[in-house]
């Protein structure tokens, strides 16, 4: 069972926002739309958000702050970590529904609240990074954004190729951009 069938009214309903985002888009996300897939009634979900925006910022937010890895990780583990992460905001979070309304904006107050809470995502994997550029793990000249695009646009990319992920698709990654992430290949 999931979230929406079981959890916390809160949780069912960041479940169906998600749901509704990564199946049929920004434009499916309305509180009648969560209400419809939730069972619930549209005040109970009125009683919780004033409106839609705050509704679809409140089900995303947990995405932005993922659990770093532990202090101590190797820059390989670190890398799989963002490499993990980087897919987990689109699989979890937004969906390629969303994605794709980023890139096209049908709906500029969505992709408003969508950028916010993934430069929030964003500024928490690069904080990790930091963490371990000043370790002396991770190359100090890396370029962030260039280096976390990379990650977002391999992973879109396969998509875009084929329906299904190749099982080693992350490992390849990781292996392919360890040499310009690590301060040292011997580090990882």
């Amino acid at each position: 069972m999931t979230a929406t069938e079981t959890g916390s009214v809160e949780q069912r309903i960041a479940e169906a926002v998600r749901d509704l985002l990564r199946i049929k888009g920004p434009t499916a996300v309305t509180i009648e739309g969560v209400a419809n897939r939730t069972g619930m009634a549209r005040t109970t979900i009125y009683r919780r958000y004033r409106d839609r925006d705050e509704m679809l910022t409140a089900s995303l937010e947990p995405i932005a702050r993922p659990e770093p890895p532990a202090a101590d990780s190797t820059p390989r583990e670190v890398l799989t970590w963002l490499a993990h992460e980087s897919r987990r905001s689109i699989d979890m979070g937004i969906g390629f529904g969303g994605f794709s309304a980023l890139l096209t904006d049908p709906d500029p107050s969505f992709t408003h609240l969508i950028r916010a809470v993934l430069v929030r995502h964003r500024g928490n994997l690069s904080a990790v990074i930091h963490d371990h550029i000043a370790r002396g793990t991770v190359r100090a000249d890396l370029d962030l954004d260039a280096f976390l695009d990379c990650l977002v646009g391999a992973y879109a990319a396969e998509r875009a190729r084929s329906p299904e992920l190749e099982s080693n698709r992350a490992q390849r990654v990781v292996d392919t951009l360890l040499p310009a992430f690590a301060a040292s290949m011997s580090a990882g």
